[in-house]
């Protein structure tokens, strides 16, 4: 692959992961598909995280509160991703939430309305990414909490990838299984980049330790969530793909805070 072909990826990964403005030359003649492009789903976490990770910088520059720095940065990621992955959060936790079978957990995730489940989850999952962000950026300072926020944001969209490979489509007809699911090489890749790009910039803002300690659980997390979706499901859906990510960026800031 040339240099080009890697540019290419990177936009599309990150036009579909968020709502980014792409250059329309990296989409023509293009199919669509990202059976090669999710491998640069950390490459894309980087891009995406630059907004908020730089307003961290910024507002903590004139030592601006630190959580109220935090309740932003993660305002601005939500505004960037569109709200995709806590919306993939949302109708699995109302899915897996559900006493019915397969058929009828599938439904409600088609379903565009939220239940209890999926308000909790959401309110957790935001107030535990919040919380932990203000403590790193107590803790750490501007510079390492911006590097910490970009090494996640490109660990958890490791994770993405590799729950979508190591499932099959749940339904023939979604949103993951229209695009093709990623391939080993780019699973590979993905989960490569995603986890050099992790240790080495949480090891940078903290020490090797916490890095690997930190990657460590944000694998854990995501093993168990794919062994429980395998078990309910059968297989992956664009929902599951997206929650996969937001346990994963929550558990790992979580880790990270409590290991300073």
């Amino acid at each position: 692959m040339q240099i080009s072909d890697y540019l290419d990826d990177i936009a599309r990964a990150a036009g579909f992961l968020s709502r980014l403005p792409m250059p329309a030359r990296h989409f023509e003649g293009h199919d669509g598909s990202l059976t090669r492009a999710s491998g640069m789903f950390p490459a894309a976490g980087l891009v995406i995280a630059l907004c908020p990770g730089l307003a961290v910088l910024i507002l903590s520059a004139f030592n601006a509160n630190a959580a109220l720095t935090a309740l932003l940065a993660l305002t601005i990621l939500i505004g960037v991703t569109g709200a995709l992955h806590e919306d993939g959060l949302a109708d699995s936790t109302d899915a897996f939430g559900a006493r019915g079978g397969r058929e009828q957990m599938l439904e409600i995730m088609k379903d565009s309305r939220i239940g209890t489940y999926g308000v909790l989850a959401l309110m957790v999952s935001f107030a535990l990414r919040a919380l932990a962000l203000t403590i790193i950026i107590s803790v750490t300072g501007g510079w390492d909490a911006f590097l910490m926020l970009l090494g996640v944001a490109a660990a958890s969209r490791a994770a993405m990838v590799w729950h979508w490979n190591a499932l099959p489509p749940a339904r023939d007809n979604g949103v993951a299984a229209s695009v093709g699911a990623p391939d080993e090489s780019a699973r590979n890749l993905a989960l490569i980049s995603g986890a050099i790009v992790f240790v080495l910039l949480v090891t940078l803002a903290s020490d090797l330790v916490t890095a690997a300690l930190g990657l460590a659980l944000l694998a854990a997390a995501a093993s168990q969530w794919t062994s429980m979706v395998r078990s309910r499901l059968g297989g992956h859906t664009g929902d599951t793909i997206g929650a996969t990510q937001q346990i994963g960026e929550t558990v790992c800031l979580t880790a990270l805070a409590l290991l300073l």
